[in-house]
């Protein structure tokens, strides 16, 4: 008797001093899926190792899930199919899902037409009534558009019920002919929604009104919009910490932008370079997402550059300062995510069809060591859903 009480005490030791094993956090990749993928994955990140579980856990196949918006509430899943002319199916249109958020699986609910081609990304209000719709469209007629699509109480989507068009700046007779919405992201307070349009080298301001559930949304009188560099092409953007400052990427200049912000007023303040200096090949300034700690930025910087770069942001008035700059070992990085802790960030290289894991110091910002690359065909975002 007295050697099992000594084993059951000893075991019962043993458990408080072995640290239990974290749970799996469930990871969501979203494709496009002209060649072998077939939609959003859902896969196991270990926090412990920085390491992805090599086989998925869940497929939900759908047509180009290419950019995923989760809810305040993790309850739901919002994801634009980058549909457009010459694809399987034509048609751009927006899918939603109901999300287990302990376990990541998807429930589909519905889909509905985006009213545009190519919608390439998408936004929440913050009282989560709204899904803003940045409907890209790649040909020029009949250009991209900003679409807003009521969401019902089940977390269904409505029909668009508003759309807002806007004037290409035409300086790139290429890619400016008509105008081409790129991102559409609210301000920290949900007053104002901004939309990021690439063919108009523009940033147009919205007043986001939620009495008017259909219409939402009304053109600022005090600064309907903010002209960029000719030619810049703004793609994404996002609010610094303390939400007096906004970082924005020009795809077509491949640089960072840094804007100071005021009561749905944007002004832009300073320009700086992602490539090196005297780089002469093609830049494409792409994804930036803040880390988890509120104190680096980070960017990516496609065409043949194929680089993630750092930045420290001022406590004081949320200017950038470079730390770093990483190779992402792969072409094209569309999107990339932080894990929780920020001590890994994980890149969805499109082109060469794989999410790699790099191990990061929180304390610096340095990317470092490559951790794994993950084989997944034409990867184009990456979301944590806790």
């Amino acid at each position: 008797m007295r050697g099992a009480n000594y084993l059951i005490a000893a075991t019962a030791m043993a458990a408080i001093a072995t640290p239990a094993l974290a749970a799996p956090v469930p990871l969501l990749i979203g494709t496009y899926t002209g060649g072998e993928s077939k939609g959003i994955y859902l896969y196991h990140f270990d926090e412990q190792t920085g390491h992805i579980a090599p086989s998925p856990v869940q497929v939900t196949s759908a047509e180009n899930p290419s950019w995923l918006t989760l809810s305040q509430d993790r309850r739901f899943l919002y994801a634009v199919d980058e549909n457009g002319e010459g694809q399987r199916d034509p048609v751009g249109r927006v899918s939603a899902y109901r999300l287990d958020a302990a376990s990541g699986r998807l429930s589909f609910l519905n889909r509905t037409s985006s009213l545009g081609s190519e919608p390439t990304q998408s936004s929440l209000s913050k009282d989560g009534r709204a899904l803003f719709v940045a409907n890209y469209s790649v040909s020029s007629d009949p250009g991209g558009t900003l679409a807003v699509l009521p969401i019902a109480p089940d977390g269904t989507l409505k029909p668009v019920s508003q759309i807002k068009t806007h004037r290409a700046s035409l300086v790139n007779p290429e890619r400016q002919a008509s105008p081409h919405v790129h991102s559409v992201v609210s301000s920290p307070d949900g007053r104002f929604v901004f939309a990021q349009d690439l063919g108009a080298d523009r940033i147009y301001a919205y007043r986001y009104d939620p009495s008017h559930p259909e219409t939402p949304l009304s053109a600022l009188k005090e600064q309907p919009f903010l002209a960029l560099p000719p030619g810049s092409g703004p793609r994404h953007l996002v609010f610094s910490p303390s939400g007096k400052q906004a970082y924005l990427t020009l795809e077509m200049a491949g640089q960072i932008a840094v804007l100071d912000y005021a009561e749905g007023r944007l002004t832009l303040r300073q320009t700086l370079p992602l490539a090196p200096a005297g780089f002469q090949g093609k830049v494409g300034a792409g994804a930036l997402h803040v880390s988890p700690d509120g104190r680096f930025l980070t960017v990516t910087d496609r065409g043949t550059d194929n680089q993630l770069v750092s930045f420290a942001i001022s406590p004081e008035d949320g200017a950038l300062r470079q730390v770093d700059r990483r190779s992402v070992e792969g072409t094209e990085p569309r999107e990339f995510a932080f894990s929780r802790d920020g001590r890994f960030v994980l890149v969805a290289n499109q082109h060469s069809h794989a999410v790699v894991v790099f191990r990061r110091a929180p304390d610096t910002g340095i990317v470092g060591e490559k951790l794994q690359d993950l084989s997944i065909d034409q990867a184009s975002d990456i979301k944590f859903v806790q």
